[in-house]
């Protein structure tokens, strides 16, 4: 009797019809998306990975070694900036105030790891004193887009019984948009402090940052009466590596060297439908949004 496959290799490309007949040798493609995601199956042989990687080379694949027991999550954690929306808010709104050279070089420094999130996050927020409200309407309206796939990803698993928090270190004015507009269940974020008027350049304290991440991630799994093993967290920045690592599924979506090294599968190519194929969604039960 065939031995029963524990993991799946998942890959999602472009070109997925050529690198299914490159990696025909590891096992035969079950697909998810006809020429663009499939998985093969390989029982409990964890180095597929690896030698799926050295017959691919270079190409520009998203492959990923996946276990099958509670492949289909039923709660997502999603970061905001840079991941469920392309930009980072704080530095568009550094941009109203003609700092944003100044303030980006920070949070690239803060998400790469390299300084503290939370007296970066003091740093750049003080630098927006006097900035009127009416800029955060002006980024939200003008700047803040939702990276493909992302309404996709949410209305899917909500669809599929699974619940949904947007969780950010950036500010409430825009996870409680984006959040709405995406259909999340629930968002945290910090909160900008103001005179009615314009900015204080403070925030309110205790800062939303790496721990409280995760705490949000292991609140919502008790709450919800979850194992870890039915959670998905994704993000981009060194601010998102404990609840990356606390979830059964933790997905580092073009990200930060020091996030995709850490995390247990990582998409740097494809959009956030992505997520949905590492589950093992096929293309028909996507929701279309």
């Amino acid at each position: 009797m065939p031995e029963k496959s524990s993991h799946v290799l998942n890959v999602i490309a472009e070109n997925a019809e050529a690198l299914a007949r490159a990696l025909g040798g590891l096992g035969q493609p079950v697909w998810l998306a006809e020429g663009r995601a499939f998985d093969i199956p390989v029982g409990n042989d964890t180095s597929a990975l690896n030698r799926a990687r050295d017959i691919i080379g270079s190409e520009s694949v998203d492959m990923n070694l996946i276990p099958l027991a509670n492949r289909r999550k039923t709660l997502l954690v999603a970061d905001m900036d840079s991941t469920i929306i392309g930009c980072e808010c704080l530095d568009e709104l550094a941009d109203m105030a003609g700092l944003k050279p100044q303030v980006a070089a920070i949070t690239e420094r803060a998400m790469r790891g390299e300084i503290e999130f939370a007296p970066a996050l003091r740093e750049r927020v003080a630098l927006l004193k006097g900035l009127p409200l009416s800029a955060l309407d002006r980024v939200y309206q003008e700047r803040v887009r939702f990276n493909p796939g992302a309404k996709a990803l949410v209305a899917t698993m909500r669809a599929h019984g699974a619940k949904t928090m947007l969780v950010s270190g950036g500010f409430t004015y825009f996870t409680r948009r984006v959040a709405d507009a995406a259909g999340f269940d629930s968002e945290q974020a910090n909160i900008l402090l103001d005179d009615g008027e314009k900015l204080l350049g403070t925030v309110a304290e205790p800062i939303l940052g790496r721990e409280a991440k995760l705490e949000a991630l292991e609140q919502a799994t008790h709450t919800a009466g979850l194992d870890f093993a039915d959670t998905l967290a994704v993000g981009d920045g060194a601010n998102d590596l404990a609840m990356i690592g606390r979830a059964g599924l933790g997905v580092a979506y073009h990200a930060k060297p020091i996030v995709a090294q850490a995390a247990s599968a990582s998409i740097a190519h494809g959009d956030l439908t992505a997520l949905l194929y590492l589950q093992g969604y096929r293309e028909d039960e996507i929701s279309a949004v």
